[in-house]
């Protein structure tokens, strides 16, 4: 652990910039780690805290704009996609907020999470106040969380910590199954 402090200490600033370039694409436990970096002394918490915030919120905000510009074009020529899509796009209109809150946290959903968002009715500003607070709170969670318990992380993550994330991912799939289908029951009727 001592040589990886050191080298993140050698590195400098281009650290920061790893870190924002890798929570614009991606939700995983490097922020944590960064955290604990910073408790050990080896980054400024404060940066490790704007990197980690920037790259979240730039990241599903380039994600959105994406679904926005070039989502529907891009599914007019996929009708089975474009059911799907719309049954989504309903359920999102619906519960969005709470959704552009949570999709942050689940391993592996992060990276496609802004794109549904994007499809929907939810207008541009108000997507973005979402994501600004929703980003701000995850880096915070993510970074307190590694500055406070670093070490009991390190041990944690030995002793099977994608097994939790593994158990988030599929608490967030069935819930959200589970809303599917009371919805398109709803639009049955």
């Amino acid at each position: 652990m001592d040589s990886i402090l050191s080298l993140i200490q050698q590195l400098g600033p281009t650290i920061y910039l790893m870190l924002f370039i890798y929570c614009a694409l991606k939700s995983g436990a490097l922020p944590l780690f960064a955290g604990f970096a910073a408790h050990q002394g080896a980054l400024d918490p404060v940066w490790v805290g704007a990197a980690a915030f920037a790259g979240g919120y730039l990241g599903d905000e380039v994600r959105f704009w994406v679904a926005r510009r070039y989502g529907n074009n891009w599914l007019a020529d996929k009708p089975r996609l474009s059911k799907w899509v719309a049954g989504a796009t309903l359920l999102l209109n619906r519960y969005g907020a709470a959704y552009i809150f949570i999709y942050r946290y689940p391993k592996g959903l992060r990276t496609v999470g802004a794109f549904p968002v994007g499809l929907t009715d939810i207008a541009w500003p108000h997507f973005s106040l979402l994501n600004a607070a929703s980003a701000a709170s995850w880096a915070s969670i993510m970074v307190g969380i590694g500055y406070t318990f670093g070490a009991s992380i390190e041990r944690a993550i030995d002793n099977g910590y994608g097994a939790v994330s593994l158990v988030l991912l599929l608490v967030f799939v069935g819930s959200t199954w589970w809303v599917w289908r009371r919805l398109t029951a709803e639009l049955a009727d």
